[in-house]
């Protein structure tokens, strides 16, 4: 009897006999893209016998593990596709104004509203994980050429630990380099 095509989407999670837990990060005519936890990106077959959808009531908690690695391929794909994450503005500042005010007391102060500001500055940040990406998958680098710009790049996010204050959520703040590093 002829194994019946699985038609799952992207983020769907599946068990593979050999693999183990993975995720679809990729949908292709006749195969998936799949991150498995253990075993990388393989290319499978959608007919493949050893390949079953995890049904959510039998998740276990290996295979809960793999939203981490959902959310991780969905932030890679965004930087890679340039298409920019929502990054929620703290609360506090919704609708307010920052004020730059001229030591010379004779110029006109500068009004910008902190949205317009804030958003600015999530792109930047965008920019940095882009061109982080870029430099580490750089085929004419060295791996010395590509840590000591990557140090350069950690002490810039170090540099924006400033405007911190104006994320909603601290997952989405600029870390530079630990102090108390291991």
């Amino acid at each position: 009897m002829e194994q019946e095509q699985l038609t799952s989407g992207i983020g769907t999670r599946l068990q593979h006999t050999q693999y183990g837990p993975g995720v679809i990060i990729g949908v292709k005519y006749a195969t998936y893209l799949i991150s498995f936890i253990h075993h990388g990106v393989k290319e499978i077959d959608k007919t493949d016998p050893q390949l079953d959808e995890i049904i959510p009531e039998n998740v276990t908690a290996e295979i809960e593990t793999v939203s981490e690695v959902e959310k991780s391929l969905l932030k890679i794909l965004r930087l890679w596709a340039d298409v920019p994450e929502k990054v929620p503005l703290g609360d506090k500042w919704t609708a307010g104004t920052l004020i730059l005010k001229p030591g010379d007391s004779s110029l006109k102060p500068k009004e910008i509203p902190i949205d317009i500001f804030f958003h600015k500055i999530v792109m930047l940040r965008d920019r940095l994980r882009v061109l982080e990406q870029q430099i580490n998958a750089h085929k004419k680098l060295t791996d010395e050429d590509k840590v000591n710009l990557q140090q350069y790049i950690t002490r810039i996010y170090g540099s924006l630990t400033t405007f911190n204050v104006l994320f909603k959520d601290k997952e989405h703040w600029f870390v530079g380099e630990k102090a108390d590093r291991d």
